[in-house]
């Protein structure tokens, strides 16, 4: 049954022994941040908690750009009357430089006073608009005083911490015959866990990410046929991973100083007794292969540094060290709900030029996530590294300056012994390209394709082949990303699970893979975001310095678990996260006024020159998230008359704040016009006019898109909708700049964050934000296969759907197929000069409406309900099975 209570577990969190923390050189504000201004004879002060011991104290000091500014810094024990133990005088301050207070030698852990004082000239330093920190206090004239003056502080050390990456180990004794086995078992770090020398598992970053200060997962594995009787081995390879390694460009340690281990192994017994055996101070640790590992830099493996048989029973451990016991574990321990992370498959490189003697560039032939297995021979001590990236520079090197601070750089220094095998273990590359360096003769590599092992539920082909590969291009992008977490993208410094990006693609996500567990899993870590206030964070899982989010991405609490009731009819997924959208709604209508939203946020992320209000973006977003409460309220018996009210308050104020007399909008905008029209905030008078100024402006714009991250998911709907399917097609199949045919003229394999990260003469956009791999645009599947295809829910879980393709432009056929909770839906069209054909299967114990497009002809039948005509189709009822359709 698994371990329904905390205390089920017996087992105490353990990890390497010997362990001393590297000292962290930084004590550091975060920016956004607003700056507090040092007055002449006066003094600010902050104080702060530290568990490890301190070289250095820093503060980031702006001198708001007066010249020969100078202040003093002063360390504290405990507070501005404690014992002084640093200080210092800075001189001719340089804006907005770090003034640096290095220690004679490290001060050990405990609570600590900064204080700024004797300014000449003017300067400050920088703090949060929020009371609600709990790193410390901020003091003014040695005073303690609350509300909008603390800093919050990041404790920066190492970048690419060694030894954080370690063997545990355990002998034990099966005295019995053993009926069943079963190892529960995670991790504050990564792990890779052994029994007798055989993987428990083939999961990949196991226990997965979640906010490690609320909630961690553990696994459940059925180990009965790995033991035997007699003396058996348990063995762990602990790693740094999101706990402990680097998150984003934040750094590491965002959660922890170091990896702990928690494991129980439960032996059931034939006679009925049973025997436990938990991690606790009797395990063994020690060094191994794995020098370092880090989630963003890579992975160094020295294969001299190998135990053989450390993972086997009656290994010598006399020289190991025992395992320091870890600390108690506030975080709640729970089963993982989402699929792991798994091998989807292997990919051979197509290509191998050597650009320098010993020097290989492997062309994967698509822009992909995971690690690769290499082999080859070579000297002991020998070096080989291999650096990841997703483009080439013109003259064939690898291109890795859009990657900003993460390394994605793997080492394998040789043993010697005959033909050699690496592949890393705790850490994954967004990559096409691998270059290898330091080989004696071409190594031998195969790329690992990992991703989150959702299945895969969609099949879609056109006649075009850009279409074909536009979709592939989706699909590789989600599996990429999909990694524990939604990220936004796998290759830089960054790979946080964005609200925003999910939102705009969740409706493209639930065709591709069935992504119920998944997107459970990570709506929970959204919900473990949310502050007293009500808003969601930034990101999901969140981290120190995540600021609340906006509109667009805030609102992914209310579109997502929408979007997933839509596809899979699970009441649950409602139910789990109405509180939480409740309280979202609450939070954006008491920070609104006159039920309008403030010009805040990202906007429309990533536009084309083509800006759009903030306010009016906002506003749209605040209504469509309390018509959607309303439908939700409904799908649960709950009263929807609140949300219904606010949502016709929200829609009469935009508009009165946003649309002109003559019908248009004060942002002339492509997405002001796409947000209006699939949000229901036009009155319908307004709504011709608006669709065909909409169509007009990608007329003036010769027939492009200007759209971002908030408008792209809405501007085909938007034009389909309203009678301009085919200014849509248009767009659609556009190959020029901007638009997702050029990505791929430019042969892009997945999503591009940006429409041009490869601009027209061939240079890269700009390197602090161009990822080749950003499924958020990716979100024109979701139109392709309710329109193409034509394949929609109409009640959830398409129990009952629709069926209703849209031929345009050089689109002539289709063929798809969409696996849903029922069974698999397909939908074969294709049209002929002389006739056309549509062949529908349905799932038993779902109906759907067949619209067949009759080209103002006839149309023939094979068993399904003729019901109705509409302009250009004619409409059928049909139960499950099999239908044909001939249009003449």
């Amino acid at each position: 049954m698994g371990l329904l209570t905390a205390t089920d577990w017996k087992a105490q969190w353990i990890g390497r022994g010997g362990v001393v923390p590297m000292p962290p050189n930084l004590i550091k504000s975060q920016l956004p941040a607003t700056p507090a201004q040092l007055k002449p004879g006066e003094s600010q002060g902050q104080s702060f908690t530290t568990d490890h011991s301190i070289a250095s104290v820093s503060a980031e000091v702006p001198t708001f750009k007066t010249r020969n500014t100078s202040f003093t810094l002063s360390l504290r024990k405990n507070g501005p009357d404690g014992e002084l133990v640093a200080k210092r005088r800075i001189e001719n301050h340089t804006d907005n430089e770090w003034a640096t207070l290095k220690l004679d030698s490290p001060l050990p852990p405990g609570k600590y006073y900064l204080e700024q004082s004797e300014v000449v000239g003017d300067a400050g330093w920088y703090t949060y608009p929020d009371s609600t920190y709990t790193f410390g206090e901020a003091y003014a004239n040695a005073m303690e005083i609350s509300g909008d003056r603390k800093t919050k502080w990041e404790i920066s050390g190492s970048r690419e911490p060694d030894g954080l990456t370690s063997q545990l180990r355990r002998d034990f004794d099966a005295s019995k015959k053993i009926k069943q086995a079963r190892l529960y078992i995670t991790a504050l770090g990564l792990y890779r866990a052994q029994i007798n020398g055989k993987t428990v598992s083939t999961d990949y970053f196991a226990p997965g990410w979640t906010d490690y200060r609320k909630r961690i997962q553990y696994q459940t594995y059925d180990v009965t046929k790995l033991i035997h009787a007699g003396r058996n081995a348990i063995a762990v390879d602990l790693g740094p991973g999101w706990y402990v390694g680097n998150v984003g460009s934040l750094g590491p340690n965002q959660y922890g100083q170091l990896p702990y281990l928690l494991a129980q192994l439960e032996l059931h017994y034939t006679d009925g007794s049973s025997e436990l055996i938990a991690t606790d101070d009797s395990w063994k640790s020690a060094l191994g292969p794995i020098v370092n590992s880090d989630l963003i830099m890579g992975e160094q493996y020295d294969a001299r540094l190998t135990t053989p048989r450390w993972n086997l029973p009656n290994y010598d451990d006399k020289n190991w060290k025992q395992v320091l016991v870890g600390p108690n574990v506030e975080a709640a321990l729970v089963a993982q709900v989402d699929p792991p992370i798994r091998v989807d498959h292997e990919i051979k490189p197509i290509k191998v030029t050597q650009i320098k003697p010993g020097t290989y560039i492997y062309d994967m032939g698509q822009n992909m996530v995971g690690v690769v297995r290499l082999r080859t021979r070579g000297k002991a001590g020998q070096v080989l590294t291999l650096r990841h990236g997703e483009v080439l520079n013109t003259d064939g090197t690898l291109y890795t300056e859009n990657l900003r601070t993460a390394k994605a750089t793997d080492q394998y220094i040789m043993s010697g012994q005959g033909m050699e095998k690496f592949e890393p273990t705790f850490t994954f590359h967004g990559f096409r390209y691998v270059e290898v360096s330091g080989a004696t003769s071409q190594p031998e590599i195969v790329g690992r394709v990992l991703r989150t092992a959702s299945p895969l539920t969609i099949s879609f082909d056109t006649n075009v082949p850009m279409l074909n590969q536009l979709q592939q291009n989706i699909l590789w992008s989600q599996r990429g990303n999909f990694l524990s977490v939604p990220m936004d993208t796998p290759a830089r410094d960054e790979r946080l699970g964005w609200t925003g990006d999910l939102a705009a693609f969740a409706g493209t996500a639930t065709y591709n893979m069935q992504t119920l567990s998944f997107l459970e899993k990570w709506l929970t870590d959204l919900r473990d975001t949310q502050s007293p206030t009500g808003a969601f964070a930034d990101v999901a899982p969140t981290l120190q310095g995540i600021k609340n989010a906006d509109a667009g991405w805030g609102d992914a609490g209310v579109s997502v678990p929408w979007t997933l009731y839509e596809r899979y009819g699970d009441l649950r997924i409602l139910e789990q996260n109405f509180s939480a959208m409740d309280s979202w709604l609450s939070y954006l209508e008491k920070t609104s006024t006159d039920y309008l939203r403030p010009s805040s946020g990202y906007g429309d992320w990533m536009n084309v020159d083509d800006e759009t209000s903030k306010d009016l973006i906002a506003t749209a977003f605040f209504a469509d998230s309390a018509h959607t409460l309303e439908k939700v309220a409904r799908a649960l018996n709950k009263d929807s008359g609140r949300y219904a009210d606010l949502f016709a308050n929200i829609q009469n104020a935009f508009n009165r704040a946003y649309v002109l007399p003559d019908g248009r909008l004060k942002s002339d905008t492509q997405t002001a016009y796409a947000l209006a029209l699939t949000m229901d905030l036009l009155p319908a008078a307004s709504r011709k006019p608006a669709a065909d100024r909409l169509a007009q402006l990608i007329k003036d714009k010769n027939w492009h898109l200007s759209t971002g991250f908030l408008g792209t998911p809405r501007l085909l709907p938007a034009l389909s909708e309203t009678g301009h399917a085919d200014v849509a097609y248009r767009l659609l199949l556009q190959n020029s700049y901007p638009s997702w045919g050029y990505q791929i003229s430019k042969g892009a394999t997945t999503m591009w964050e940006r429409w041009d990260g490869i601009r027209p003469d061939g240079s890269f956009q700009d390197k602090v934000m161009n990822s080749f791999n950003h499924y958020a645009y990716g979100s024109i599947g979701e139109w392709m296969y309710q329109n193409i295809a034509g394949i929609r829910p109409v009640e959830p879980g398409f129990r009952r759907f629709v069926v209703k393709p849209i031929p345009g432009g050089e689109v002539h056929s289709a063929n798809a197929r969409y696996r849903s909770g029922y069974g698999t839906i397909a939908v074969r069209w294709n049209e002929g000069s002389d006739q056309g054909e549509l062949f529908v299967s349905i799932p038993v114990n779902t109906s759907a409406e067949i619209w067949v497009p009759n080209r103002g002809g006839s149309v023939q039948s094979d068993g399904a309900n003729f019901v109705r005509t509409e302009p250009g189709y004619s409409v059928y009822e049909a139960g499950s099975g099999n239908y044909r359709f001939t249009i003449h």
